[in-house]
C-alpha cells in the first residue's frame, strides 16, 4: 500500500497520523449523525483479498464533511496492479448538483499490459460499464453518475528506449448514493462495489462469499474484458 501513497494524496499523510488524525477525530465529534454513520460503515468494511485499503486525509474544500480511502490491488507477489481513491462527501444542507446530501468521488488507475487493448475503441465504454455494472450488481441505488475514462500510452526513446511501451487507463467518476433510514446511504455496499471495480480493471476473478457487502446479483450487467494486467512499469 505504501506504493500507492504519494500518487493519489495531495501531500497529506494518512488520516490517522499526527495532527491530521487528531483533527479528523475532533471533526468526527461534531459531524452530523448521518455522516458519522456513513463513515463508520466504511471503517467497518473489509475488502476482498488482494485489495489493501487505507484511510487518508480527505480534501477540505469540496464539502463541509469528507472522508477518504485509498486502495491498492496487489498480485500474488505483492506487486501493485492498480490503485484508487474513494472520497465520501457530505453537505447537510444538500447540494443541487448532487441531488442529495452525499456524494461519492473516485479515481482508479491501472496499467494495461496488452497494447492492443489500449487501441480498442470500445475500451472507454466498457470501462465505464465496470463502474455502473458493479453498482447495479449489488442492487445499490444511485443518481447523477458521471465521469471520464482516459487512456494514455507512453513510448520511450533515446536513453530510455529499452523500456517497453506502457499504456494506462484512468477512471474518474462521482455519483450520489441513495439515502436510506435516517438519511444514511449504504456506504459499505458502495465500497464493496468500488472494490469490484478495482478487481475488474485488473482482471481479478469475482469475489468469494467472504467479501464484504451484499452479494452481487447473478444477472448483473457487468461487461467483462478478461485480461491480466502486469505490475506498474517502474519510472
Amino acid at each position: 500500500m505504501a506504493a500507492a501513497q504519494g500518487r493519489l494524496t495531495d501531500g497529506a499523510g494518512g488520516a490517522g497520523d499526527g495532527k491530521d488524525g487528531e483533527r479528523e477525530r475532533n471533526a468526527d465529534a461534531f459531524a452530523p449523525l448521518p455522516f458519522r454513520a456513513a463513515v463508520d460503515a466504511l471503517r467497518a468494511a473489509r475488502p476482498r483479498p488482494r485489495i489493501a485499503l487505507e484511510p487518508v486525509a480527505p480534501p477540505r474544500r469540496l464539502a463541509p464533511h469528507a472522508y477518504a480511502l485509498e486502495a491498492a490491488v496487489l498480485d500474488e507477489d505483492g506487486e501493485e496492479l492498480a490503485d484508487g481513491r474513494l472520497i465520501l462527501l457530505h453537505d447537510p444542507d444538500g447540494h443541487d448538483a448532487w441531488r442529495g446530501a452525499f456524494r461519492l468521488v473516485t479515481l482508479v488507475r491501472a496499467e494495461l499490459q496488452e497494447p492492443e487493448m489500449a487501441a480498442d475503441p470500445l475500451l472507454p465504454e466498457v470501462s465505464w460499464s465496470w463502474l455502473t455494472g458493479a453498482l447495479d450488481a449489488r442492487g445499490l441505488g444511485y443518481e447523477e453518475a458521471g465521469g471520464t475514462v482516459t487512456r494514455a500510452s507512453s513510448h520511450y526513446f533515446g536513453a530510455l528506449e529499452e523500456r517497453p511501451a506502457a499504456s494506462q487507463i484512468e477512471i474518474r467518476a462521482s455519483w450520489t448514493p441513495r439515502e436510506g433510514l435516517g438519511g444514511v446511504p449504504d456506504t459499505g455496499g458502495h465500497l464493496a462495489a468500488w472494490c469490484d471495480l478495482l478487481a475488474q480493471v485488473t482482471g481479478l476473478p469475482p469475489a468469494g462469499p467472504a467479501a464484504e457487502g451484499p452479494p452481487a446479483a447473478p444477472t448483473a450487467p457487468v461487461v467483462p474484458l478478461p485480461q491480466r494486467r502486469g505490475p506498474r512499469t517502474q519510472r
